[in-house]
């Protein structure tokens, strides 16, 4: 199944849909990020009230070309001397494994270098979750070491190695 996605701002009106996706573990079991509580639908919203106006993150939707369903989210946080933190969720489980991420993760990291002019994209990864290891390696993330306080192996994608995976992409 080839599904095409696209990527726009995250809204206000999501946190009616994501709610959900912070209330289940199963989403969260390979984060940094644990559930500890009920996230009611007030909540996500006055969360992510805060989030969106915080002007080093951008935070984007990603949706389903053909029915504009919203199933995830990715993020560029921390943006600052020319670097930023990457962070990518589906929260559909439904649609976990069909390469959406992999899509994502291309889409948000030419904007990073062509649109925001970073120099590099840093994460940091579980290493229990090889999926996801795995599509940030295609993506052109290369091991930079270990975090020290979690364990979570760390990867940088520089804007010059960007550029040699997608040449046709012009920055």
């Amino acid at each position: 199944m080839n599904l095409f996605i696209y990527l726009r701002p995250l809204e206000l009106a999501d946190a009616h849909i994501s709610y959900r996706w912070r209330n289940d573990p199963e989403i969260w079991e390979y984060t940094g990020f644990k559930p500890d509580r009920y996230i009611s639908p007030e909540m996500e919203i006055e969360w992510l009230s805060r989030k969106l106006k915080k002007r080093d993150e951008k935070r984007f939707a990603i949706c389903l070309l053909d029915s504009n369903q919203y199933i995830g989210n990715v993020q560029l946080l921390e943006i600052q001397d020319g670097k930023a933190w990457f962070h990518i969720f589906i929260g559909e489980k439904e649609l976990w494994g069909l390469g959406i991420s992999q899509k994502a993760t291309t889409i948000v990291t030419y904007y990073a270098f062509a649109e925001l002019g970073l120099k590099s994209v840093q994460l940091s990864v579980n290493p229990l979750n090889v999926a996801a290891y795995k599509i940030y390696e295609k993506n052109g993330f290369t091991y930079t070491g270990v975090d020290e306080k979690n364990g979570f192996l760390e990867m940088t994608l520089t804007r010059e190695s960007f550029s040699r995976k997608y040449p046709l992409l012009e920055l």
